[in-house]
């Protein structure tokens, strides 16, 4: 596991946006995570991760998203308000073993729900696939009755295409696709 950063040491940084950063999540980070992943958003549409304590939650992050990082260079980022680098959500790419694209994923605390940080966290994440990763299609997955993600995700431009599951014994998912627009450049 690796160990917390000294205090003041610098995060990996991806990505900056009007109210947020997104940086990597790192073990100094699971008190936060401890909590985010036991609101009961997540544990109703995401699904419970057995993250009870916060070794639970460092060996969360070591075995998620640090893990992904080090083998794909991306994955799930830390958002916290640029204003006084307090964590309110997670945002980034995963690339899942039963999904042959690499997909959006999101969850916010509560008191951060609402007012537009998922939105803008989510553009940064789909700006550093297009722009550094060159992808041409990311895809998100939702539970059939979350609605508040499917408004976020058709509001970023998805387009929802089929039902699937993940596992034989997993509930059905939504799948949502989105690719880059592309600007036409018009003869004078």
């Amino acid at each position: 596991m690796q160990p917390a950063p000294e205090p003041g040491a610098r995060r990996a940084q991806i990505a900056t946006t009007a109210r947020l950063t997104l940086r990597e999540i790192d073990a100094a980070d699971a008190p936060f995570i401890l909590t985010l992943v036991n609101d009961p958003a997540w544990l109703r549409f995401i699904g419970d991760k057995n993250v009870r304590t916060q070794g639970d939650a460092r060996r969360y992050i070591e075995a998620g998203p640090a893990a992904m990082y080090a083998q794909r260079g991306f994955g799930l980022w830390l958002a916290e308000r640029s204003e006084d680098g307090v964590p309110i959500g997670m945002c980034g790419l995963i690339k899942r073993d039963a999904l042959p694209d690499i997909d959006l994923g999101f969850a916010f605390l509560p008191a951060y729900r609402g007012n537009g940080y998922a939105f803008e966290a989510a553009q940064a994440a789909i700006g550093f696939a297009w722009e550094r990763l060159g992808l041409q299609r990311v895809v998100a997955i939702t539970a059939p009755d979350n609605d508040d993600s499917v408004r976020l995700l058709e509001r970023l431009g998805f387009r929802f295409e089929r039902m699937l599951r993940l596992s034989d014994d997993a509930p059905a998912v939504r799948l949502y696709a989105a690719q880059p627009v592309r600007r036409v450049a018009r003869s004078g």
